[in-house]
């Protein structure tokens, strides 16, 4: 009988990506989808923050006193890989570079470190034949990062950028498009550094993939600002890319993007954004409080710099001390307090945003495009759950099954964080 493997997956898209080239890659094992049926857990593991590293850590810990064999992978491999193995809590350790090799891992009877010493030339060259368990697939694109942002330390675990081969990814999503799948995610480390080493861009990667056939919406993981240029603007025009940019400003005030090393400013970044929502887009980003030297003023000044950006989305994080980089030496220190007060007013600001720009939808009578994702049975009926074009949650009640997954909606209720629909 065959071991039963349970990958569990921490982090971003491009985590949940690499999961599926480790599953593809399962030939003498068989995958299951629960953690308790398994008898091998296979982590990939998330560094980004503190508590990145602090979740993948207890949950190992977790599994192995469970009685699980132990696999560890992932950006955390670097970071605590070796200090896990040494205690026995992983019986393996392996890095990004060599997930495609997982079956031989798994097939080893001796416990094994593989150093996660980058091999900055590799690219998977597994192509995924299915996204296990979504309505959407995320398809990687690129790998690694080039930007020197003096927190963050995924640049040295991921490596420098460099692109995936074209002809792969349009034939990966080929394979997934003749599987059912009709959005995709293109992700990756820094996805607007794609095709940078191919003389290429992602403009012109989209323009592709929206020619295959049962692509029915494309959307872009995250772009940096600097890397938005005119070819990709004109894009913004049409049917096929998702109504949802989500822009990585991380700051919005100058003298504190120049201490994170950032190649973006606030002025600039206005100005595109304003662009870019006149065009009719939702817009999100990422944003840190609590960077050393965030003192009342700047605060003061990113929040009300905030406030005229047309943000719809947040992904908002409290600095987190990554040893190495030049922002853990930096002071003062941000207290925790006062940074989770900030993340607060943040995170208010922009639902109310997110709330106004749904109403306007709705006052438009705009026609919701919606990707059912979710399907949960209650007493009143069934509840199904998607996203629409905007990137906002619909839930949609009804008594009777749906049989497409995709919905047009235009009456519906506008509430706090989702739009409800009776049908």
């Amino acid at each position: 009988m065959r071991q039963k493997v349970f990958f569990k997956t921490f982090g971003c898209r491009t985590n949940l990506f690499d999961t599926q080239v480790m599953r593809e890659n399962l030939k003498n094992f068989e995958y299951v989808d629960d953690e308790e049926s398994a008898d091998i857990i296979v982590v990939n593991s998330c560094t980004v923050t503190n508590g990145a590293d602090s979740g993948s850590r207890s949950y190992v810990n977790r599994m192995h006193a469970s009685g699980k064999r132990i696999y560890f992978t992932g950006c955390g491999v670097k970071t605590q890989g070796k200090n896990l193995f040494e205690k026995d809590l992983a019986f393996g350790v392996f890095g990004h570079s060599q997930k495609e090799n997982i079956d031989t891992f798994l097939s080893q009877d001796q416990k094994f470190f593989y150093d996660d010493a980058l091999n900055e030339m590799h690219l998977d060259t597994t192509i995924v034949s299915e996204f296990v368990g979504k309505s959407r697939a995320f398809i990687k694109i690129q790998e690694g990062c080039d930007f020197a942002c003096s927190y963050c330390v995924i640049p040295s675990v991921r490596g420098r950028a460099r692109s995936m081969d074209t002809q792969m990814i349009l034939k990966q999503v080929r394979v997934l498009a003749d599987g059912g799948i009709s959005e995709v995610v293109l992700t990756g480390t820094n996805v607007g550094s794609y095709g940078r080493d191919k003389g290429s861009n992602i403009a012109k990667l989209i323009k592709s993939l929206a020619c295959i056939d049962g692509i029915k919406r494309i959307r872009v993981g995250s772009l940096e600002p600097a890397q938005i240029d005119g070819e990709f603007l004109e894009l913004l025009d049409s049917e096929f890319l998702e109504k949802h940019l989500h822009i990585a400003l991380q700051y919005t005030e100058n003298s504190m993007l120049e201490r994170m090393n950032r190649h973006n400013r606030f002025e600039q970044d206005y100005k595109l954004l304003e662009f870019i929502a006149q065009k009719g887009f939702a817009i999100g980003t990422d944003f840190i409080v609590g960077h050393p030297g965030e003192s009342e003023g700047v605060w003061e000044r990113a929040f009300a710099n905030a406030k005229t950006l047309p943000l719809t989305h947040l992904h908002p994080f409290i600095y987190s001390i990554r040893d190495n980089t030049p922002s853990a030496t930096m002071q003062p220190v941000v207290n925790g307090a006062i940074a989770k007060e900030r993340l607060h007013q943040l995170n208010d600001l922009v639902e109310e945003k997110n709330l106004h720009f749904r109403k306007a939808l709705q006052a438009k009578q705009k026609v919701l495009q919606v990707l059912i994702e979710g399907h949960q049975e209650s007493p009143q009926g069934s509840v199904y759950s998607g996203l629409d074009e905007y990137f906002n949650k619909v839930r949609i009640h009804t008594q009777t099954p749906l049989e497409s997954k995709w919905l047009q909606i235009r009456d519906y209720e506008v509430l706090d964080g989702v739009n409800r629909v009776e049908i």
